[in-house]
């Protein structure tokens, strides 16, 4: 790899841009797409379809075109995953989470919950979950998860969340729940359509029961949004 291509990558990591290297096997040359930059590379068309392509699902592709064969490989943002409510489902969830290749961040300005003792080694903010949240800035590879089941939490949290590109959003409780939630973040001036992105009841419907289960079900729907939108 030339220098300023390597240049190129180790600044578009650091800055957590995605990019997608384009290797041209058969002759060594290499090229870098950034997102909404055009990129014409002769022998190859719809390159900017295929390098989104691969931003999308995360994966390497191998196309030949006559004698030429491509490489592309693409190189993305750390997922991350945003918990509000340090509670009991929370702690399995971090370590579900953490399994999957989502760097986590635990929020509750309850400093009791959000102890070292209950989230070892996590990484925990205080503050309350939208200033978090604003400070945090979720992008469209965070998924953020509301499970304090207090309103003065979640409701800003929410607010600040649809105003995101984060590509998940999910929230506890029960259907009678989530109806009373929809018709405060209306009060509020959210529209109907931010609303919808909202995961509620959270979680795949397995028919989890306890703190486990439903974490499970948890990074299963937010796997599940990851990969199947793609």
């Amino acid at each position: 790899m030339k220098k300023n291509i390597l240049d190129q990558v180790v600044i578009a990591k650091r800055k957590n841009d995605p990019i997608v290297l384009i290797t041209k096997i058969t002759t060594e040359e290499q090229w870098i797409y950034k997102a909404n930059e055009g990129l014409n590379i002769r022998g190859l068309e719809n390159v900017e379809e295929l390098s989104e392509a691969a931003l999308r699902t995360d994966r390497c592709a191998r196309i030949q075109v006559n004698e030429d064969i491509f490489f592309i490989q693409p190189f993305n943002p750390t997922l991350r995953m945003i918990i509000i409510g340090a509670v009991h489902v929370a702690q399995f969830l971090v370590q579900f989470a953490s399994l999957s290749g989502f760097a986590v961040t635990v929020v509750d300005p309850r400093g009791a919950f959000a102890s070292e003792v209950r989230f070892p080694g996590v990484a925990k903010l205080t503050s309350w979950p939208d200033d978090a949240l604003r400070e945090l800035k979720p992008d469209f590879r965070t998924a953020v998860v509301m499970l304090s089941h207090d309103p003065k939490l979640d409701d800003p949290a929410l607010v600040t969340t649809l105003n995101s590109e984060a590509f998940y959003v999910g929230a506890l409780g029960s259907k009678k729940t989530h109806h009373s939630r929809c018709e405060r973040l209306l009060a509020e001036g959210v529209t109907s359509e931010e609303i919808s992105r909202i995961h509620a009841p959270i979680g795949l419907d397995i028919g989890a029961r306890s703190p486990s289960e439903i974490a499970v079900s948890i990074i299963g729907e937010v796997v599940e949004s990851l990969r199947r939108s793609k």
